[in-house]
């Protein structure tokens, strides 16, 4: 069987792109079709990441499942068909109620990272997944450093520019997978669809139970609620505190990108041969904490833009925590259900992107109220708060050991 690598970093490249077009826009656009000043702006940004997250809450543990009956496949290159079309529709979106219905679209079909990830899973020894989930993140990240730069520059056409672009690099995508894209299960890692764990509540049950599995769900969960903080308000901070043009918000997030691509294409190698795995989860955690409160001490002046920018890629350390509780949590399920242990992860996640995007948006909102905008990095601090524990919980979890099949 050929590798399926090179088309799994393709899509999650591509896929980065695709967002990292779109970022440097979204004040604009939504602004453009009613959703008011900033403050409203990062309100309607904040619904239209929860509608997306909560569908995909609810329908990435039936899609890991179904990819772990009929194949890793079908269900990338459906839901590469399903993004090329939302994009599509998002460039044309004449309203709020628009957008927001293709958010739902879109999040009902989003399995490319957690079917990319189970696929990978498939093919790689348990030992070495780490590595594997960091090549795939790396990918990710290298979007970033492509994606935003083109969108600032597309932004400068017309908020709707990007979404062209996007579209047509996920349409491109989709036939480079027809003709490139192997299928990974077998018939030894096959298993009958159960619709009893094809649900949210089933399937975190399932895989929760496995020993170790539950802690590691937990901090998962409360980490990315933290780190939302950066998806969800960084275009309204930068455009609020520091006078940022799309333009300058597309390059804060290409430094970012090509920062974070390093962490987890090299640097991840080096953390796990010096700190062990559990070293670097605290490690990450740790300077996570670290830039959640330099960011939201920064003042609101050029001055505090250009420290921004400058420190914006050391913060892109907190990048290897995700992809070596990945492997964490592959390594303890069996071989026949890594779609359903990845569909769980990116529900867990999911639910983080429900309640966390209307959750910083709200508190950037509050901050934004108050004269002299020096609580604008409030979301920050909220991100900092939520981490600290995952280090308390993370330093009593004991080694565990790995599952059979």
């Amino acid at each position: 069987m050929r590798s399926p690598l090179p088309f799994l970093m393709a899509t999650l490249f591509l896929d980065a792109v695709g967002i990292g077009l779109v970022y440097p826009v979204m004040p604009d656009l939504i602004a453009s079709i009613g959703g008011g000043a900033i403050g409203g702006a990062a309100l309607w940004g904040g619904v239209l990441a929860t509608v997306y997250a909560a569908m995909q809450f609810l329908c990435a543990p039936v899609l890991g499942a179904l990819s772990d009956r009929f194949g890793r496949r079908p269900v990338l290159l459906a839901s590469l068909a399903v993004m090329a079309l939302d994009y599509l529709g998002s460039a044309l979106a004449p309203s709020m109620g628009v957008l927001v219905a293709l958010r739902v679209v879109a999040g009902v079909a989003a399995a490319t990272h957690a079917t990319c990830n189970a696929a990978m899973a498939d093919v790689t020894a348990p030992e070495d997944r780490a590595r594997a989930f960091g090549l795939l993140g790396a990918a990710f990240l290298s979007g970033f450093i492509l994606g935003p730069v083109l969108g600032g520059l597309l932004g400068e056409i017309g908020p709707r520019a990007p979404f062209w672009a996007a579209a047509a690099l996920a349409a491109a995508n989709l036939a480079f997978g027809a003709v490139a894209l192997p299928e990974t299960v077998t018939d030894a890692t096959r298993r009958p669809f159960d619709l009893s764990r094809a649900n949210p509540v089933g399937s975190m049950r399932a895989v929760a139970g496995l020993r170790g599995v539950g802690p590691l769900l937990l901090i998962l969960f409360l980490f990315d609620l933290g780190y939302i903080s950066y998806v969800a308000i960084w275009s309204f901070w930068g455009k609020a505190a520091f006078g940022w043009t799309p333009w300058e918000i597309g390059l804060s997030l290409a430094a970012f990108g090509v920062a974070a691509a390093w962490s987890q294409a090299q640097g991840l190698g080096l953390y796990l041969r010096w700190f062990g795995e559990r070293g670097t989860i605290l490690f990450g955690l740790w300077t996570s904490v670290l830039w959640f409160v330099v960011f939201a001490l920064l003042p609101p002046t050029p001055l505090g833009g250009w420290i921004a920018l400058l420190l914006c890629p050391l913060s892109s350390l907190a990048e290897v925590t995700v992809p070596v509780l990945q492997s964490r949590i592959s390594r303890l399920a069996p071989p026949d259900a890594q779609g359903e242990a990845q569909g769980v992860v990116a529900s867990v996640r999911s639910a983080a992107q429900v309640v966390g995007p209307l959750a910083m948006t709200g508190v950037f909102a509050w901050g934004a109220s108050v004269p002299g905008g020096h609580l604008l990095g409030a979301p920050y601090l909220l991100g900092a708060l939520l981490t600290l524990p995952c280090i308390h919980l993370f330093r009593r979890t004991p080694e565990p050991p790995a599952a059979t099949a």
